[in-house]
């Protein structure tokens, strides 16, 4: 959603890179570029003559003109001030003291509030909480069985006991809600509630009165990040008629400009909560203002790659491979391979996490084009093997080649592909586990250095060359020796001169101990 804005803002800090001070000039020029991109990606005028105002108040003084880099200082500052306006400190969840802890969700029809509310169960269900869902849109067709299909697949509970369809009483419904999830020992009540196409006195007053009737903890509204600047007017309408605590995005992943997104926390004072960036029951996670802005700055996000990866992969696990590792490249096996290739595809899209990685948004168009499938069909190739041939694999002759090659309906150099890949991957894999490093990398042990590092040491090996002319040679020698002797030194290692071999040379009384 994002990319516009992330480009944008790129080319204008490439511009002041290598400049060793800024003038003034290049500060405004600098603002000019950051004020386009803003408008640009559909950022609220407001709020973004805020955020230059701020920018150049900053960039003009001490800091950047006292700093040794400019440029990093510049972007530090507009780092700082994307998180302001985002909403500053992450923003969580706040729990009753007596629970249920009761969460009610607003928004206008079309946002996704239905499926957020299975998303939010879900991710509270990973939290240790047990949810319950209630199916209070009971205007909207079909809108109850949707909830109760959303809570199924997300394993946790529901509470519908009107049909829905026009038919029932919203208010009621959220309060016979409170008694029953204590009854069931929910901890946590999840209270969807009906939206409408447009801002409209009725949607306003009935929300009003589930609120009044169930006394939320917190009430979230849903906004969906693709409809720009009208987000902001609902925002403002919804927080003035309802009241809310909290936003969440929901189609983050769209390809809108986004500006609603950065806009919504500053106008209405609240922050955003939650953001929702796929399809997916489980693409949903807190919104981390810090780390969106260095997502958007280009700078990636790891703190979020790592926490997905600490969910997905048992410290156990990873523990018994690093040791199958260190005990030698064929103790990692074609199911090992496939075991991991698996935990990292539970991690979520593979192009998604790539983009986490900071300097990825230069190759952002490859990463975008890489197809998820391939995985699949990597996991079809190594399926079609025997238990054998996938503990050993190099046992896959031709004819195998050619078996599994029809078993997993690929050619047969995608096999062979995949065979040698796994090769140079258990042997890169091996050695960074016994502490080798990288391959090519010069000054890590065990690795050795490149080609030019290699001529060298065999270079000092072979020191001063010795003539091929023996009487050349000859000459070389004795000249050497008399060198030797004018030293006093009687022979290559540094003994007495006058004949005296190593049986006759005296340590000194210092060394004599270590001798035995």
């Amino acid at each position: 959603m994002f990319d516009t804005l992330s480009d944008r803002l790129a080319a204008t800090f490439k511009n002041l890179r290598g400049k060793g001070r800024l003038s003034e000039a290049d500060i405004d020029a600098t603002a000019r570029e950051i004020r386009i991109a803003l408008l640009e990606a559909d950022v609220a005028l407001p709020v973004v003559r805020a955020f230059i105002k701020q920018v150049k108040e900053r960039a003009l003084g001490a800091e950047v003109s006292q700093a040794l880099n400019p440029a990093q200082q510049v972007i530090k500052i507009v780092n700082e001030e994307l998180i302001g306006i985002l909403g500053g400190e992450t923003r969580r969840l706040r729990f009753a003291k007596q629970p249920p802890t009761v969460i009610m969700l607003a928004g206008l029809q079309g946002a996704g509030k239905t499926t957020l509310a299975g998303k939010l169960g879900l991710w509270l269900k990973t939290q240790g909480h047990s949810p319950l869902l209630v199916a209070c849109d009971l205007q909207r067709p079909n809108a109850v069985n949707q909830l109760a299909v959303v809570a199924e697949r997300a394993g946790v509970g529901v509470f519908a006991p009107q049909p829905g369809n026009g038919v029932g009483d919203p208010v009621q419904v959220a309060k016979e809600s409170i008694e029953y999830a204590k009854s069931k020992v929910h901890d946590i009540v999840i209270v969807d509630t009906a939206g409408r196409l447009g801002i409209d006195r009725e949607m306003m007053q009935q929300a009003a009165d589930i609120r009044d009737a169930v006394s939320p903890d917190e009430v979230l509204f849903v906004v969906d990040a693709m409809i720009g600047q009208d987000a902001v007017n609902t925002a403002e309408a919804f927080r003035d008629g309802v009241g809310f605590d909290g936003v969440v995005l929901s189609k983050l992943d769209g390809d809108a400009r986004g500006g609603a997104a950065l806009s919504i926390a500053h106008v209405t004072g609240k922050q955003i909560m939650f953001a929702s960036n796929g399809e997916k029951l489980d693409e949903f996670d807190a919104f981390h203002p810090d780390r969106m802005a260095s997502r958007i700055l280009g700078m990636g996000d790891m703190l979020s790659l790592i926490e997905k990866a600490e969910q997905t992969f048992s410290q156990a696990e990873a523990e018994k491979m690093a040791a199958k590792l260190a005990k030698g490249p064929k103790e990692f096996t074609l199911d090992d391979f496939l075991a991991q290739m698996e935990q990292v595809r539970k991690m979520g899209s593979i192009s998604k996490l790539l983009g986490m990685l900071p300097g990825m948004g230069q190759i952002k168009d490859q990463i975008n084009n890489i197809d998820e499938r391939d995985v699949d069909r990597t996991a079809a190739i190594i399926k079609s093997m025997t238990p054998g041939e996938r503990t050993d694999p190099t046992i896959i002759n031709g004819s195998r080649r050619a078996r599994i090659a029809r078993g997993s309906g690929v050619d047969v150099s995608a096999v062979k592909n995949l065979v040698e890949r796994f090769f140079e991957a258990r042997k890169m894999m091996s050695r960074m586990a016994q502490g080798g490093g990288m391959p090519g990398m010069p000054g890590i042990p065990g690795m050795g250095g490149g080609p030019g590092r290699q001529k060298k040491k065999q270079k000092q090996a072979k020191g001063k060359q010795r003539s091929g002319n023996p009487m050349k040679r000859k000459a070389e020698e004795q000249a050497a020796q008399a060198r030797r002797e004018q030293a006093g030194q009687g022979s290559p290692f540094g003994l007495p001169a006058g004949g005296q071999g190593a049986q006759d040379f005296e340590l000194p009384d210092e060394f004599k101990k270590f001798m035995g």
